[in-house]
């Protein structure tokens, strides 16, 4: 089954033998086994037994808590992990070391070519679509970061890249009743926006359960700066996911009509735009799905689902940290 998503408001989540069991007005809405379970997220308001917090963490199922929108609250998770020789590793490369350099190229050069695959992938599909300007911005950043020398100056390109992909995104939205105008959030004013803000924080949920499995400290990253709180190195990985999986959910909802503007809500005083229970069904069905999809891995050459691959890329990092490997490999699909 993979991540369960709880967005049922006063839900009860217990556990009966072996088994997760959700409630809801005395009813049971759910019922799963914990085996299955690779991960527990709560979206909203819901409450959780001690005895199933203590499972768990006993069977090493993080549990995330967002708000109905998608905004991180909190996560419980299991002990870090015994590899202290991983995490040795991860710190001594810490600021501006070559590893560090090396490590944020491989991230941001990941994106860019993603975005740049999507980008010509849609163009394949739809001729009259003119995206030019922003694949030749793209294939300019990606070029240039050969030449950095320091984690800001490749943060620099990754915002250049990012700006030049983001510019041709609502000719990528082929229905009439979504438009994207620029990237927005805390908190997402637009449909297009929450929709995307929802996927990333789903997707830093997965990622950074990945990087805990392999034995990391999900919160000392290379590109992204260390800040209280934040997992840096979570977003860090989470990076060459973006374009692949949840920019594709996103235009596949959109273009599918499978959500349409009455799937949305927009709150009176912050103006911030969230889905209906309803809507919010759909998306998550559909980001689990996509998560399930198999592909065939560039560096591995073998059939993998994007959930494997988030453990899988964060063992390549480990392996180049720890110096069996000479280079990080990106997740760049062709």
């Amino acid at each position: 089954m993979g991540t369960v998503y709880i967005t049922q408001e006063d839900a009860f989540i217990g556990k009966v033998d072996e088994r997760l069991n959700v409630k809801y007005e005395k009813k049971t809405i759910l019922d799963v086994p914990l085996i299955k379970i690779d991960g527990l997220v709560v979206m909203g308001r819901a409450s959780i037994s001690p005895a199933t917090i203590a499972e768990l963490v006993n069977q090493k199922i993080p549990l995330t808590f967002l708000t109905n929108n998608g905004k991180y609250i909190a996560r419980l998770e299991p002990e870090m992990s015994k590899n202290i020789f991983l995490r040795s590793a991860q710190w001594k490369a810490r600021g501006e070391s070559p590893q560090a350099i090396h490590a944020s190229k491989g991230f941001v050069r990941g994106k860019l070519k993603n975005y740049r695959y999507s980008l010509l992938k849609s163009q394949r599909s739809y001729p009259d679509l003119d995206l030019n300007g922003g694949l030749n911005q793209l294939a300019t950043a990606i070029a240039n970061l050969d030449q950095a020398t320091s984690i800001d100056s490749i943060r620099g390109l990754e915002g250049a890249g990012s700006a030049a992909y983001f510019s041709c995104f609502n000719q990528l939205i082929r229905v009439d009743n979504f438009q994207f105008h620029t990237r927005n959030r805390r908190p997402p004013t637009d449909p297009v926006n929450s929709l995307l803000s929802l996927g990333y924080a789903l997707l830093r949920h997965d990622v950074q359960g990945a990087i805990n499995i392999v034995g990391f400290d999900p919160y000392l990253g290379y590109l992204h700066t260390e800040r209280y709180g934040r997992p840096s190195l979570a977003l860090d990985l989470m990076e060459e996911f973006r374009p692949v999986i949840v920019d594709a959910v996103v235009l596949t909802t959109i273009n599918r009509r499978i959500l349409v503007p009455t799937d949305f809500i927009t709150e009176p005083v912050s103006n911030a735009v969230s889905l209906t229970k309803e809507g919010l069904h759909k998306f998550l069905r559909l980001y689990q799905e996509k998560k399930q999809t198999k592909f065939k891995h560039p560096v591995m050459q073998k059939q993998y689902t994007y959930q494997e691959s988030f453990e899988l890329q964060a063992r390549l990092l480990a392996k180049y940290l720890m110096g069996e490997i000479e280079k990080y490999p990106p997740l760049i699909m062709k």
